[in-house]
């Protein structure tokens, strides 16, 4: 009976392999997640997140560190953010420092509270770097050293 049953359901379904994981909307995993393919998130990780893709949908949320080459952010995020290029959807929420490489797209409404910054590809710093690294520095000597006074009262 079952062998008749697995038999032509193999037959008729075919598997249809995308090249992408999915978490879906009831999903919760504890624990980090590595891949070395893309994935979607619906649901929610507590815990790291190492792809080469990933892309967080409206219902989805990430508490931990992400690291992927591409990153697409339209649900929740609380952690660092590190990629070569990151889109910032407009429902995006992050709460956490978003490091890039190469691009980084914002779109308006989007919610960041953390740091931006661009990252060097182990490029050497260019002419203008240098200038505005002596300015600063420049800057901090200058500045005259606040020594703080003691007063003394004297007994009459």
């Amino acid at each position: 009976m079952f062998k008749t049953l697995r038999g032509s359901e193999k037959k008729d379904k075919e598997l249809n392999y995308s090249g992408r994981s999915q978490v879906g909307e009831t999903m919760q995993l504890e624990g980090d997640l590595r891949s070395s393919g893309a994935i979607d998130i619906s649901g929610l990780i507590n815990g790291n997140v190492f792809v080469t893709e990933i892309t967080i949908t409206e219902t989805g949320s990430v508490r931990g560190l992400i690291e992927a080459s591409n990153i697409e952010i339209n649900g929740h995020v609380e952690g660092k953010i590190s990629a070569d290029a990151v889109i910032v959807g407009k429902n995006a929420v992050i709460k956490g420092d978003v490091f890039f490489k190469n691009t980084l797209k914002t779109e308006e409404g989007a919610d960041i509270d953390g740091y931006i910054k661009r990252v060097n590809n182990g490029k050497a710093n260019t002419e203008e770097d240098i200038a505005i690294e002596e300015i600063v520095e420049k800057e901090r000597s200058d500045k005259p050293k606040v020594v703080p006074v003691t007063h003394h009262k004297e007994a009459v």
